[in-house]
């Protein structure tokens, strides 16, 4: 895997009261806030805030079997997305463990794909090495930067006369293309409110500047990582690690159910994984909401063991401070792991979110048809 991302700084550091994101995190190059992450947290669920979003690796696909071909490679139902459609979607390995997360949008001839930076020469590469005789033609689309509007002020006025367009997308995934080149897609998370801009990157600092003349207030990156772990979205090699399955991290679903691994389709690398764990296993992990001790010296890092008793029982994902939770981290347990067990995430006592734990306890059509088999 590619260790640095194809951008290292961006523009929009230069910005007044930018705080860059530290050295050796997955958004490194970022804004991590502008000396209020608090406040620009409060502000994409009140108000509207902009996040830059711009290392992201984007990958572009043209070519009429476009989706016809990503749909054999890949776990999503994609074969027939229509024109201005999004959806989640993964690469899974021969055992089902989850390689690429990626989001992607097609329209007007072409799909877009926007993935992590460390991650993205990988999946490019993996894509272009899949074309065979298929009429695709995957490429580096890094002329395209990704913003995220966030907040139920979003589609005021002056943020859509600063975009150009007269009303932002409200269907779920849905895109419309932007006059000066890019598109816009309404996304189900980080928040109830949450559009992804593809922007040409050479108006990157014209576009943020634009929106928060009209209004919306700039947010970094802590921001954005806050609203996604209390919402559950994993993000992949943080929250994720090389044996991940996607019923682990919650990617089960198609885009009506916002997942990423539709369990009607054809078949793609790991779906026996896939369908053995949906009809007769359970996962061995799943993934749930910590609340940290906020009074303990220092704090845990992502990839800690959370241990019970002296004994590992998962592993720590993001860590990061909620404005009105505090500190709370995402973390792959142990499936038999109660609710109510004393944790211990590095230095900090940590407890499960009772609300973040999936309910697996309906016996599949599988092993239902099974012990009716052996006439049980």
């Amino acid at each position: 895997m590619a260790d640095t991302p194809f951008v290292t700084d961006s523009p929009l550091l230069a910005r007044p009261g930018a705080v860059p994101a530290p050295a050796g995190t997955p958004d490194t190059g970022l804004p991590w806030h502008y000396g209020d992450p608090f406040g620009e947290q409060r502000a994409a669920l009140t108000g509207v805030a902009v996040v830059d979003r711009s290392t992201r690796f984007v990958v572009a696909i043209s070519g009429e079997e476009r989706l016809s071909w990503l749909h054999t490679i890949s776990s999503q139902h994609v074969a027939q997305l229509p024109d201005g459609a999004s959806a989640e979607n993964l690469s899974l390995d021969a055992q089902g463990r989850v390689e690429h997360h990626f989001v992607q949008t097609d329209l007007n001839g072409v799909t877009w794909i926007d993935t992590e930076p460390q991650r993205g020469p990988d999946l490019l590469t993996f894509l272009t090495r899949m074309v065979f005789w298929s009429k695709a033609e995957p490429r580096d689309g890094n002329e395209m930067a990704v913003l995220s509007l966030l907040g139920p002020h979003a589609g005021d006025a002056p943020v859509l006369a600063a975009l150009g367009i007269d009303a932002l997308p409200a269907d779920g995934y849905a895109a419309v293309a932007l006059p000066g080149g890019g598109l816009v897609r309404r996304m189900p998370w980080p928040t109830d409110d949450a559009w992804d801009l593809l922007v040409p990157r050479e108006q990157l600092t014209d576009v943020f500047t634009a929106l928060v003349d009209a209004g919306a207030r700039p947010a970094g990156t802590w921001a954005f990582e806050a609203l996604r772990v209390v919402a559950l979205r994993p993000r992949i090699g943080l929250d994720t690690d090389e044996r991940t399955i996607p019923h682990e991290a919650r990617w089960i679903g198609g885009p009506a159910e916002h997942g990423a691994v539709h369990l009607d389709k054809g078949c793609y690398r790991g779906q026996e994984t896939v369908a053995r764990v949906h009809n007769l296993g359970k996962p061995p992990r799943h993934l749930v909401l910590l609340h940290l001790d906020g009074s303990a010296e220092g704090r845990p890092e992502p990839g800690d063991p959370v241990t019970a008793d002296g004994r590992a029982v998962g592993r720590l994902g993001t860590v990061v401070d909620h404005f009105e939770l505090g500190p709370v981290a995402l973390a792959l347990i142990k499936r038999n792991v109660p609710v109510g067990t004393a944790l211990v995430a590095g230095p900090c006592a940590a407890a499960i979110d009772p609300d973040s734990v999936p309910d697996d306890a309906t016996v599949q059509a599988g092993r239902l048809a099974v012990e009716r088999l052996r006439g049980r």
